[in-house]
Formats: C-alpha cells, sequence, structure tokens
C-alpha cells in the first residue's frame, strides 16, 4: 500500500494506533497511550523553550528504505520546512528524529528505525524511555548530549502535580 492511500483511507482515519508501513507495503500498527502522548508534548514544550518550536513536527512521517515510518517527534531547520512544505510525507529525514518507546516496542525495532532514519539523512536520533530518561545519538554513536540542541535535558519528566 503507497503511503498516500494510507492517508486517505477513511477506515483508518480514528485507529488509536500509530500507522506506518514496511518494506513491502503492509501497514504496521502500534497502540499508544496517554503516558506516551505525555512524553511527546513535554518533548515539544522543550523545543519550544529553546526556542525552536517552529520547527517541531509531531507524527512525522519519514520515507525510509524499508517503508514509511512515523516518528513521534522530529525536529526540521527552516529550509527543511521550506523545502518540503507540502510533501505528504518528507522523502528524507528531519535533522532531529525522537522516539518514545511504547510497550509494544523493542530494542532491536529501535535499533532499526535508528539506522533508517540515519539512512534518510538525520543528524541526530533521540530515543525517550518509559521513565523520561534521554539518550541522543549520531550516526558515529551514543552522545553524553545533544550536539544540536546542547541544553536538551536528559530526563523528561511528566508527573502531574
Amino acid at each position: 500500500m503507497e503511503w498516500k492511500e494510507v492517508v486517505e483511507d477513511p477506515t483508518l482515519r480514528d485507529l488509536p494506533f500509530k500507522i506506518e508501513t514496511n518494506e513491502w507495503g503492509q501497514i504496521v500498527m502500534t497502540p499508544a497511550s496517554g503516558k506516551h502522548g505525555r512524553y511527546q508534548g513535554r518533548i515539544g514544550v522543550w523545543f519550544e523553550r529553546l526556542g525552536a518550536g517552529n520547527g517541531v513536527l509531531n507524527e512525522c512521517p519519514i520515507q525510509t528504505s524499508k517503508g514509511v515510518r512515523v516518528a513521534d517527534i522530529a525536529w526540521a531547520s527552516g529550509p527543511f520546512i521550506k523545502k518540503h512544505d507540502t510533501a505528504l510525507f518528507f522523502p528524507e529525514s528531519p535533522e532531529i528524529v525522537v522516539e518514545v518507546l511504547s510497550a509494544s516496542n523493542n530494542d532491536a525495532e529501535m535499533e532499526e528505525k535508528r539506522w533508517l532514519y540515519f539512512e534518510a539523512g538525520a543528524e541526530e536520533f533521540w530515543l525517550c524511555d518509559k521513565y523520561g530518561d534521554m539518550r541522543f545519538f549520531n550516526p558515529q554513536g551514543e552522545l553524553g548530549r545533544s550536539e544540536l540542541f546542547g541544553e536538551f535535558p536528559s530526563h523528561i519528566d511528566i508527573e502531574v502535580g
């Protein structure tokens, strides 16, 4: 199935799942949770605090060599957004791609996504675990902190006060 068909299919619009495609054009669905969404929201807020909010892309569809993967959050520069402003999916990766681990994810899946995003042009891949701890990677390996947003925290707090 082509991504355009997925996006335009009315039977898929209101499903409580993140929808992606694999290398064979099959639909892959991952259930989402409220906690997962809260982490996504807080990560977006941190980009806002760092003055980069205009580049935040929630549920960002990226064409990879193994189908369209949908990053939980991504950040793109102004030139990237201008270049791809009307795209149904991004034919290349934004500069930063962030995945928030779900209960249904495993390490092998995240490792594959990381390399697919780098192959598609990402400069950094960030991973938020189920406790809010952040890990940052570039194509050479794990970083102590982001090279593009060095002030981004290593832990995301979603506690309700």
